[in-house]
């Protein structure tokens, strides 16, 4: 039972990282300092889409559900709704292409649209 917490535990560790990665652009109105953290998560999130690597959340969440012996990515929450976000069914390179790209300019646009307004207030 734990080793199963624990792998759900990862799942939704591993979905607000993707979360962050994406969209924590807009927490830059909030706190400046943010882009510390965010922008070492969007490069992270990039390289993992483009190069083809895998993120190390998914062999540690794999390795509490074998300990769990629950095999992989049975039911639940976290297993119906959750992990579908994470690893969505079909992914081919082409898509993670795709995905990291979607990346890209979503933050593009998150701290283009930062600069353009702390310029306009100076």
């Amino acid at each position: 039972m734990l080793y199963t917490l624990a792998a759900d535990a990862v799942v939704v560790i591993h979905l607000l990282f993707i979360i962050f990665a994406v969209a924590g652009g807009s927490l830059l109105f909030l706190k400046r300092w943010i882009v510390w953290f965010h922008l070492p998560a969007v490069v992270w999130a990039v390289l993992i889409e483009w190069k083809g690597w895998i993120c190390p959340l998914t062999p540690l969440e794999n390795w509490f559900r074998h300990q769990a012996q629950s095999g992989f990515y049975e039911e639940g929450f976290i297993g119906h709704y959750l992990l579908p976000l994470v690893y969505p069914a079909g992914l081919t390179r082409e898509i993670q292409l795709l995905l990291g790209g979607f990346v890209v300019v979503v933050n593009v646009l998150f701290y283009g649209f930062y600069v353009l307004t702390v310029r306009r207030k100076s």
